[in-house]
């Protein structure tokens, strides 16, 4: 069904879909999301909202840490811009973030992990156990060690998204929830999606950021390497009358604790690939409140508020899949795994431009995006 008050169609209402729709909006560009479930039923919604590139730096993920560090140096203004456009607060915070050893094998980690980071100029500093106390006097007395990465930051997730959902209807974006999609037939003037009764749209362009649902779609050959991982997580509540309160994200070598403005602390979270339900287990809530306790005891004594779990969508080499795929007018947002959140304005602000370039007849790819084109998988 053609209907011209659409340029581009967006499947997936999470972080990167929102973004990207918004982004669009203020290009100019008419603009329909389809959202199979509700805004946020996904990976967003579940996700802590740590910015954090230094902290979680990998040893083979050079590439991935510069994307990081050039989205958190844009986040400051994203947050503003949508701050204003949508009247709602995103939590952002500086406080910055601790990485703690508790045992001679995390130390060891540790250490290599600072030597890492260093001989590549992240901007961190190693404390001692009691150097970490000090800043941080809810942590263990135990722990030998600890990175301080001040850099890093931290918004509340959910804000974002609740922000990014107003900011886009205020833009004029068509948002749609429960409207599963089916399959996306590419072409190169009028790609198509088509829903799950039926119903056939088209747009000059459509982007996929469905998340770790992406490869389910059909239409696609080959379709985006991307799978789900499983991640638990539960909430705590801090309570600072009594003495439980945290100022910085602490990421143990089990657990990472995140305090939040409304009061919240959470902790996450599970890894479990191959796993396709979102049960919340014994098990799993058991090993985050250990990985937790182990590092700030005080968890002990804190309220318990909820539990919760999703599906993080990892691609092939757990970098994201943004820009052009190899299919005809459809542009891929998705293969977050654990940095959609911290990626957000990056891909939003980059996938809105490289979509808006092809439409305006000049398609070209930012450099930032470059390691990034859906392209470098082979067909």
């Amino acid at each position: 069904m053609q209907d011209p008050s659409f340029e581009v169609i967006v499947v997936g209402g999470g972080v990167a879909g929102l973004g990207v729709a918004w982004e669009l909006a203020q290009r100019g560009r008419r603009v329909r999301v389809l959202e199979g479930r509700h805004v946020g039923a996904g990976a967003t919604w579940a996700a802590a909202g740590m910015l954090a590139p230094s902290a979680e730096i990998g040893f083979e993920e050079l590439d991935l840490y510069a994307l990081g560090r050039e989205s958190l140096a844009r986040w400051p203004v994203f947050a503003r811009r949508l701050e204003a456009a949508s009247g709602r607060s995103v939590g952002y915070r500086d406080d910055g973030t601790l990485v703690v050893a508790d045992d001679r094998d995390s130390l060891r980690a540790l250490r290599r992990l600072f030597d890492f980071q260093t001989d590549h100029g992240v901007p961190v500093e190693w404390l001692s156990g009691e150097e970490a106390v000090d800043l941080e006097p809810m942590l263990s007395p135990r722990l030998p060690a600890a990175i301080v990465a001040p850099g890093d930051h931290q918004v509340d997730n959910r804000a974002v998204l609740r922000a990014l959902h107003r900011a886009a209807l205020a833009s004029g974006v068509d948002v749609r929830e429960e409207t599963p999609v089916s399959r996306i037939v590419p072409g190169a003037d009028r790609p198509e999606v088509v829903l799950a009764d039926g119903t056939t749209l088209d747009a000059r362009a459509v982007v996929l950021a469905a998340g770790a649902w992406s490869a389910s779609l059909g239409g696609l050959d080959p379709a985006p390497p991307v799978r789900g991982v499983k991640g638990q997580a539960l909430a705590l509540r801090l309570d600072p009358d009594r003495g439980l309160d945290l100022r910085h994200v602490v990421r143990g070598p089990d657990a990472y604790l995140v305090p939040k403005a409304d009061g919240r602390l959470v902790v996450g979270a599970t890894s479990e690939d191959g796993v396709p339900d979102t049960r919340v287990t014994g098990g799993g809530v058991f090993r985050l409140l250990e990985g937790a306790v182990a590092v700030v005891p005080g968890v002990e004594e804190m309220e318990f508020v909820e539990t919760w779990a999703a599906h993080r969508p990892a691609s092939r080499d757990h970098a994201p899949l943004l820009g052009q795929s190899a299919h005809p007018g459809v542009f891929y947002a998705t293969g977050h795994y654990r940095h959609g959140v911290l990626l957000a304005p990056v891909t939003a602000e980059e996938v809105a431009a490289a979509v808006d370039r092809t439409l305006a007849g000049a398609p070209e790819t930012a450099p930032v995006l470059a390691p990034f084109a859906p392209l470098r998988f082979p067909s």
